[in-house]
């Protein structure tokens, strides 16, 4: 073996096995192939020393792996275990693995534990935002090692962020949804209802469809009413469309409330959708949706859906975190959830 002015080592090809390669080598077939026959970081084994004794190499540059370093796909093997439920890994690859959702549902990420991480140094993170949903086979995230070989106590130090998994899909369930439309204009037929095939169009994403469908108008008694009919009834999803306005005719928040709904929050900093009401009826989540919904493509709504079908229970901090990005933009062409609302 022989030092270079590059710092490298000079290796016979014949003394090369288990060594790594520095840079890639190429291969050229005159007219049919030019591309890499090794790419950099690949690990020489003795099936290789006569592919690249053919392509003219007596001597390469490479180098041995310490000890207490891992070789870019061997760490990369082991960030593995940053992976969660139903979520899908593809590598090593050039010391990456990219995850992807194994089914659908709502991706879950640590966005703490993606700070601790990328903090390390020679380790790249990245990932979706969390409390999107996702299809079977999206991809949500990558890591990777940066330089050729790197420390294993960055690794492990790595890995002790991921305890719990960094990363998961909680898949969505089909739910029995109630829609109770409010508005005398409604109930009395003077206007037709627009919001059952808004509100059917956005559930069948989920897989869900809506079962139990009144018009009760806007007396509380009879809106407290038909949400206990729809309890009854076994729905395990309940929205009151409508009546959430600060108008004196407006008592549907007051009915939904009064009809034993734990509140989590009376309205939400989304526009569209500042008036959105979040509650609980026991473990049945209840959403008071304003009007907007009827004719803005997304609004407030769309950002907690994902939450209702996948069983996570919405909390006044998920509820005060939209704030910050949760101003939508009313793009030309809307290509929500892949745009930057609510996160």
């Amino acid at each position: 073996m022989q030092k270079t002015e590059k710092n490298f080592n000079t290796v016979k090809v014949e003394e090369s096995s288990g060594m790594v390669i520095m840079h890639d080598i190429t291969r050229i077939v005159p007219g049919r192939f030019k591309g890499p026959a090794f790419k950099k970081g690949h690990i020489i084994r003795e099936e290789d020393i006569p592919v690249l004794k053919d392509l003219g190499k007596e001597h390469i540059y490479a180098f041995e792996i310490p000890a207490d370093f891992y070789h870019e796909d061997d760490a990369a093997r082991l960030f593995k275990k940053i992976a969660g439920r139903n979520v899908v890994c593809q590598g090593p690859s050039e010391g990456k693995i990219v995850f992807s959702a194994g089914l659908s549902g709502m991706v879950f990420i640590k966005a703490d534990a993606v700070d601790k991480i990328n903090e390390i140094g020679d380790i790249a993170l990245t990932t979706i935002h969390s409390s999107l949903p996702v299809r079977s086979g999206d991809e949500i995230a990558g890591i990777r090692a940066l330089p050729l070989v790197i420390e294993k106590k960055k690794v492990e130090k790595a890995l002790s962020y991921s305890s719990d998994p960094v990363l998961e899909v909680i898949p969505f369930q089909k739910k029995k949804i109630a829609l109770i439309v409010t508005g005398s204009e409604i109930s009395s037929g003077r206007i037709k209802d627009a919001f059952r095939p808004v509100i059917e169009e956005k559930a069948s994403g989920y897989g869900s469809s809506v079962s139990f469908f009144s018009t009760p108008g806007d007396d509380p008694e009879i809106i407290k009413r038909d949400i206990h009919r729809a309890v009854s009834a076994g729905c395990g999803f309940i929205i009151v469309t409508g009546g959430m306005s600060v108008d004196p005719d407006d008592m549907t928040s007051r009915a939904i409330e009064d009809a034993g709904v734990e509140m989590v929050s009376r309205g939400a900093p989304v526009l569209p959708g500042n008036m959105l009401l979040v509650g609980y009826r026991d473990d049945i989540p209840v959403l008071g949706v304003p009007a907007c919904a009827l004719y803005s493509d997304v609004t407030a709504l769309d950002l907690f859906l994902p939450f209702i079908f996948s069983g996570v229970k919405i909390t006044p901090n998920d509820v005060l975190n939209k704030g910050y990005g949760g101003f939508c933009r009313k793009c030309g062409t809307c290509v929500f959830p892949r745009c930057a609302l609510g996160k």
